[in-house]
């Protein structure tokens, strides 16, 4: 969510890119650890045997004010579980609109939405929308990890949840605000076996085209991806502070498969515009194709530690993301961002928080750096750029993903006859 949030700041104010050549900040607050779902793709699962944390606010009220005075853009709230801290969350999100940050967003695996048979069901989900209503939170994820029910409600074990989401969807609707649908890749989407060999192109096009379609039906207006975080059994724990990522083989996937994986996302992508507002630019998966393919020159360094910053519910410390979590910057308050090192050339992880929005923004950091730069680069790789000015379009269509207004279908049509869906590459 940060890269559409970032997108449409960077078209509010250029100072902070033209001038100082950054990127308009963004700050993922991991408010907690906790969670009462038992994903298999989270090493936060509620099964998983670990202390849990959750910040102190008047702490997090600290960081926010930090993060205003250095010209964070963007706020994030991620858990864990945030809705398990609804209160707080909403709270909070107050306060950070209240010094003056823009976008601010969260997500819940959707807990809430159970037990949607109850008759105090309608009147419960009213409360949390109309809540959910008087913050400034401009956008709101729910995960969702298959387009088969049953799946994703054993993945999640949160039996009856997919029901009461659609069911809940058009309560938040008439209060103005639109859920985005979140799948976290998994092999399960694919229609695989926890014990299937390998996954081929076929397989990931039809899970991407079951998903869009699904969510469409059960009456999400927008949509987004988490590519796949996978770590090694015996990686220190340590080394990676985020504990969304997990060594659970369903979410691992080998650089092959990671190929048709990507391709097949950006074949489906084009097919489902014109009814769902979808995150994933297709500029930034032909990036990380580039760079599965050995191309990895092709594909943007991360902007993590130094426009985008992670903090953890442990001990409130800030990371440059979520995954190198050996590089502990200490209290945000007391960070120097000039002394951060912008040149930096990290491609270690697939995070999308901040690659994708890293890719988006990289040829308008490149022109800043010289034309001349930019000028050899589209032309290597046109193709980047072709995707690029699509995306650039298609998001204005979209408002920008603001979850505040409703999808202008005649908008998304507009955009759709002037860039048709592209075919499939193959099967």
């Amino acid at each position: 969510m940060g890269l559409t949030d970032n997108l449409e700041a960077v078209l509010m104010s250029g100072k902070r890119l033209l001038v100082d050549r950054r990127l308009p900040g963004q700050l993922v607050i991991q408010y907690t650890d906790a969670c009462n779902a038992s994903c298999p793709q989270c090493g936060m699962r509620v099964t998983s045997d670990f202390k849990r944390s959750t910040l102190d606010k008047a702490r997090v009220k600290r960081m926010i004010r930090a993060a205003s005075v250095k010209g964070v853009s963007a706020l994030s709230f991620t858990g864990g579980e945030p809705f398990l801290y609804l209160d707080q969350i909403c709270q909070l999100a107050i306060y950070a609109r209240q010094q003056g940050i823009r976008y601010i967003r969260t997500g819940t695996n959707g807990f809430l939405f159970r037990h949607s048979e109850e008759a105090s069901f309608r009147d419960r989900i009213k409360r949390m929308a109309d809540q959910l209503a008087a913050t400034p939170i401009r956008n709101i994820w729910v995960s969702l990890d298959s387009a088969d029910i049953a799946t994703h409600e054993q993945m999640r074990g949160l039996p009856g949840v997919v029901r009461g989401i659609e069911k809940a969807l058009p309560i938040f609707a008439d209060r103005g605000l639109y859920l985005s649908a979140n799948l976290g890749i998994n092999r399960s989407f694919a229609g695989a076996s926890r014990d299937k060999d390998t996954l081929r192109y076929a397989d990931f096009h039809k899970g991407f085209e079951r998903f869009y379609r699904f969510v469409h039906e059960l009456g999400f207006t927008i949509a987004n991806v988490c590519y796949p975080m996978h770590t090694d059994a015996n990686q220190a724990d340590r080394e990676v502070v985020y504990g969304a990522t997990a060594s659970d083989r369903v979410v691992y996937f080998s650089v092959t498969e990671k190929l048709d994986l990507f391709q097949a996302l950006s074949d489906v992508i084009p097919d489902h515009r014109d009814k769902l507002r979808i995150f994933t630019p297709r500029c930034s998966i032909h990036a990380l194709l580039r760079q599965y393919r050995g191309q990895a020159e092709r594909a943007s360094p991360c902007r993590g530690g130094i426009d985008f910053f992670f903090i953890d519910s442990r001990h409130g410390h800030t990371y440059p993301c979520g995954y190198r979590g050996e590089e502990n910057f200490g209290d945000f308050g007391r960070l120097d961002l000039n002394g951060c090192e912008a040149d930096r050339q990290c491609r270690q992880c697939d995070w999308e928080c901040f690659r994708d929005p890293s890719e988006l923004f990289s040829p308008v950091l490149d022109l800043r750096q010289s034309p001349v730069l930019l000028f050899k680069r589209l032309r290597k790789d046109p193709t980047f750029f072709k995707l690029w000015l699509e995306d650039l379009l298609y998001y204005r269509a979209c408002h920008y993903f603001n979850g505040r207004i409703a999808p202008n279908s005649q908008r998304l049509e507009n955009w759709h006859q002037l860039v048709p869906a592209s075919p499939a590459a193959h099967f």
